[in-house]
């Protein structure tokens, strides 16, 4: 059996990257996927992936950023496949910069689209899975939630998004809806940000990796294993959780260790 057969998923930003794994993830154990993205072109190739690995797929264009274009998407997601039963929160940006140099349109831009859009999608869907007696959400936020590892707009909404995250979970848990956030670390995509640092260094996941206890950046598929679990009934007892997929970056900083600390233990 499998586990995701009888969902019906809506994934946003699944046009590349960790939202395409997560939505490839998903349809590959058995769920409906809906592919929420701003660029048609992708969302299409990945709908075409999935359709032909004998999926039901659904492709919806629409802008998070705005309120009335995510809750017109995700009724016309419901009509086509169904009632929605697991909402993943995929879709962001970033704009790296620091705190002196970040202009305000960014700062604005960041938070509407990590922070505010994320909300959008939460907000479109909950009253949905509360008629159907229930669902599950799966928000991606970031270990920049959790840690300052730069880009300050971002680190800022993606840790609203954990806020928001533990608010769903308390408050719609009552109607049977669970509500997570998955905490990914360095992935290896091809979105615009790292792809424009590796033309400025071809090496960059790797001299990431050093940082990792692990030994490697991550995987999209990484992100999208740790996503399929929450959104599952194997999951049933889990809601509020802020689960960090980093390949160990969080639990101690390798290098830190290696360059000072066991040097300073053996002077």
């Amino acid at each position: 059996m499998s586990r995701h057969q009888d969902t019906v998923a809506l994934v946003t930003g699944a046009g590349h990257g960790i939202g395409r794994a997560i939505a490839e993830r998903l349809a590959g154990e058995g769920a409906a996927v809906t592919v929420l993205e701003l660029n048609e072109a992708w969302g299409l190739e990945t709908v075409e992936r999935l359709r032909a690995g004998g999926a039901r797929a659904h492709f919806v264009k629409a802008d998070i950023a705005s309120f009335e274009q995510v809750e017109t998407a995700i009724a016309e997601a419901s009509a086509a496949l169904g009632p929605i039963s697991l909402l993943v929160n995929n879709a962001a940006f970033t704009d790296a910069g620091n705190l002196a140099n970040i202009s305000l349109a960014s700062w604005e831009r960041e938070i509407d689209i990590n922070l505010n859009g994320t909300y959008h999608c939460v907000r479109a869907v909950t009253p949905l899975m509360q008629a159907r007696g229930g669902g599950a959400i799966v928000n991606i936020a970031s270990i920049n939630a959790l840690r300052y590892f730069g880009n300050p707009s971002y680190s800022a909404a993606k840790a609203g998004i954990i806020n928001l995250t533990q608010s769903v979970a308390s408050e719609y848990g009552r109607h049977g809806i669970r509500c997570n956030a998955v905490c990914p670390g360095s992935v290896r995509t091809d979105n615009i940000t790292w792809t424009i640092r590796q033309q400025k260094d071809p090496q960059v996941f790797e001299k990431l990796a050093k940082w990792y206890p692990l030994g490697r950046v991550g995987e999209p598929d990484d992100i999208a294993k740790a996503v399929a679990f929450l959104g599952s009934d194997e999951a049933a007892y889990i809601s509020g959780a802020v689960l960090p997929v980093d390949g160990g970056l969080l639990a101690g900083m390798n290098v830190m260790i290696d360059e000072f600390i066991l040097e300073s233990r053996n002077d």
